[in-house]
């Protein structure tokens, strides 16, 4: 038996289609701020699109990897809470 036999309903919550009117988020080129960041939260591997909310040297953001096309984004470095108030609008279709 494997680790994965034994927690086979992990995965991370799934994303909300986005709402009308939802907010659209700036996507920058990752950033090599810090040499550890710590993925604290990540959507399901079940779409294209994954969400990551990350955390390094004191600041948080969201990193967004579209494995279609090959192409990592982040958010902008913000305040942890902030950055986990802009995750928890992408995951309830909020913001895009």
């Amino acid at each position: 038996m494997t680790w994965r036999d034994e927690i086979p309903d992990f995965h991370g919550p799934h994303v909300e289609p986005p709402k009308p009117g939802h907010l659209t988020l700036p996507w920058y080129e990752p950033a090599n701020r810090a040499s550890r960041i710590r993925v604290v939260s990540h959507t399901c591997e079940c779409k294209v699109a994954t969400y990551e909310l990350c955390t390094a040297a004191g600041q948080g953001f969201v990193r967004r990897t579209d494995r279609e096309n090959g192409t990592v984004r982040e958010t902008a470095w913000t305040l942890i809470a902030t950055a986990r108030h802009t995750f928890d609008q992408i995951l309830q279709g909020e913001a895009r």
